[in-house]
């Protein structure tokens, strides 16, 4: 495996459907500039796969094979078999700006046109093209292996309702489609007697893995879904979709609480002494989604036309660089997300 002289730090990617082509592009760029290597990989959903294809791609061949590992993919995802690719033709009106569903669309309505859609497939609710794309387009057996990068993949336990990580040596395309697993396009997936939803409910991303199992303090949240809108929805599609976020946004609300509670515990020596090597200092750093797609309704995370996933992996290189630009020089040294300002506003930790 190539190993890049520089900078050690763990990737943190969230699910959102087509909208981790936004991720494809950071990983892209970050690649593509090649001061920076990954100690440890968390994904969720479209997380999950950018991370494994990325991964795999390094064990391969270094950076610029999984560059071309993740472009090969994407390209794929564009033209699979998948209920996504019916909203393709779309793709032009959800970028002037007009919503994908009319008003007058109940959102029942559109769950059972995807019923309808799925049952009309040829091999039924248990077809998912995804599974034959990632089995075709990444070595399992040889990421189970890999040395250096740790894996940390999360689904949500249908009986519990817990998280579930899993970790390098268990990844498996089932895994995979677990991850991104969601029950209203696909039954859940079964391992070893355990059903599994998206992650994204319980975990988008998890952070606390890197806490115990890797070295590294620095992490590179990487965001496809915006934290902040400041309009308020009035219309039964916005209201949904704005819904969607909130509810994939709330498990790392949740951590980044955690995070900030550990920090305040260091900082103001709150720690006995026996303590304090058992806890470290996170270094957090994020590329939000807010501004690069606060334009795009949740509705597009449907989309897996080229023009637009090209669109959003421009996008990600774009706030990639800037990010490089920005804040490499922090990483191994600060944090560059203030977590009280920009995800805790109002609460006290």
């Amino acid at each position: 495996m190539h190993k890049p002289h520089g900078k050690h730090i763990n990737l943190a990617l969230q699910g959102g459907g087509a909208h981790g082509a936004f991720t494809w592009g950071v990983l892209d760029a970050l690649l593509e500039d090649g001061r920076l290597s990954f100690e440890g990989l968390s994904g969720t959903s479209a997380g999950s796969m950018n991370a494994v294809v990325m991964l795999d791609g390094l064990l391969e061949g270094g950076p610029e094979r999984a560059r071309e590992k993740l472009h090969a993919f994407w390209l794929a995802v564009s033209t699979a078999g998948s209920p996504f690719s019916t909203m393709g033709e779309n793709a032009k009106t959800l970028l002037s700006g007009k919503p994908l569903f009319p008003d007058s669309w109940p959102v029942a309505d559109w769950m059972r046109m995807w019923d309808t859609w799925i049952s009309a497939t040829t091999q039924g609710a248990h077809y998912n093209p995804l599974r034959d794309l990632l089995a075709n387009q990444v070595d399992f057996e040889r990421l189970r292996a890999c040395p250096d990068t740790k894996l940390f993949l999360a689904a949500t336990d249908v009986s519990t309702g817990n998280v579930r990580v899993f970790g390098t040596r268990e990844i498996d395309v089932e895994v995979v489609l677990a991850s991104a697993c969601l029950p209203y396009l696909y039954p859940a997936i079964e391992i070893n007697r355990h059903h599994y939803w998206d992650g994204g409910y319980m975990g988008n991303p998890v952070l606390f893995p890197f806490f115990y199992e890797t070295k590294t303090q620095d992490i590179l949240l990487v965001h496809v879904n915006p934290i902040v809108r400041k309009d308020v929805p009035d219309q039964p599609h916005e209201v949904m979709e704005r819904l969607n976020e909130i509810t994939f946004n709330a498990s790392l609300l949740r951590e980044m609480r955690a995070i900030a509670f550990v920090q305040k515990l260091i900082a103001e020596d709150w720690l006995k002494p026996e303590y304090r090597d058992r806890l470290k200092y996170i270094y957090l750093h994020a590329i939000r989604a807010d501004r690069p797609l606060g334009d795009l309704s949740s509705s597009t995370k449907l989309v897996t036309d080229w023009s637009f996933l090209t669109m959003l992996k421009e996008r990600g290189r774009h706030e990639a660089k800037l990010w490089l630009r920005q804040h490499f020089d922090d990483v191994g040294k600060n944090g560059t997300v203030d977590i009280q300002n920009e995800y805790l506003r109002g609460q006290e930790v």
